[in-house]
């Protein structure tokens, strides 16, 4: 997006900014209904789901807003690029929109998770933002025959920003196909977002998100995690041997 500079993290696109700024944004492509936009977050896992999919690589690398949204991207781009870049939770950055979108007038679509996830978030931020615009809401579980009917129904609500909680890279395949189908600003892929606002799933303690645990904390409460964990690991030690290798051989790895 024009103004943000966007760099490579081993070959991953994450765009320079902070929570203040990605709330502008979103918002001013959410407004600006000439095409679809599209909002990704990005972490180590979303890294190698590039590296294993075409698909998914084309789209995050076309993305008009790329964030921060996990601490490793965040340590990786300070090693590789000395850049002071702030993390941008999706999951903070999508409840933002919903507490702003009242008096910026920002008209949103809920699609994803389990029916009953998805009623009780939609009550659940209407209850923390009297003022939010939820202009239509459906669960995840629609049938493949049943899609041009939900793409109807999006475009019949006028929203402004359509937020897809399917998970990754369901989510992203999903905007991919039917993203030219829609006339709403702004598809935003938001994982288990509405989990965490019914609390269905618990976010970790705030000390823990301020000192960039929650990653620890998850892996915790989800030992089944441990296999999508070590992403993680093999991210950092790229990230090492890419810089030692520019150390030794000069060489710009992206």
């Amino acid at each position: 997006m024009q103004g943000i500079e966007r760099i490579q993290v081993l070959n991953v696109p994450v765009d320079t900014l902070t929570m203040e700024k990605a709330i502008d944004c979103a918002c001013h492509l959410a407004k600006d209904r000439g095409k679809v936009s599209t909002i990704v977050a990005v972490n180590p896992e979303k890294s190698y789901a590039m590296h294993q999919s075409h698909e998914i690589q084309d789209f995050i690398q076309n993305a008009d807003l790329v964030i921060p949204d996990g601490i490793g991207i965040v340590i990786a781009s300070r090693i590789l690029h000395g850049s002071r870049l702030s993390r941008v939770p999706g999951a903070d950055l999508m409840q933002e929109i919903c507490r702003v979108s009242g008096e910026r007038g920002i008209r949103i679509f809920i699609y994803g998770a389990t029916e009953e996830v998805n009623t009780g978030a939609v009550a659940k931020l209407r209850e923390r933002y009297p003022d939010i615009l939820i202009v239509g809401r459906r669960n995840g579980f629609v049938k493949e025959t049943e899609m041009e009917g939900l793409v109807q129904e999006i475009n019949d609500s006028n929203a402004d920003i359509l937020f897809l909680a399917l998970g990754s890279p369901r989510q992203e395949r999903w905007m991919n196909t039917y993203g030219p189908k829609l006339n709403v600003g702004v598809c935003m892929g938001i994982g288990g977002t509405l989990d965490t606002i019914t609390g269905t799933v618990k976010r970790a303690p705030k000390f823990m998100q301020k000192i960039h645990l929650e990653w620890f904390y998850r892996l915790v409460k989800q030992p089944s995690r441990l296999w999508r964990n070590r992403l993680l690991f093999l991210f950092g030690n790229k990230v090492l041997l890419c810089k030692l290798k520019r150390v030794v051989t000069f060489d710009q790895c992206k």
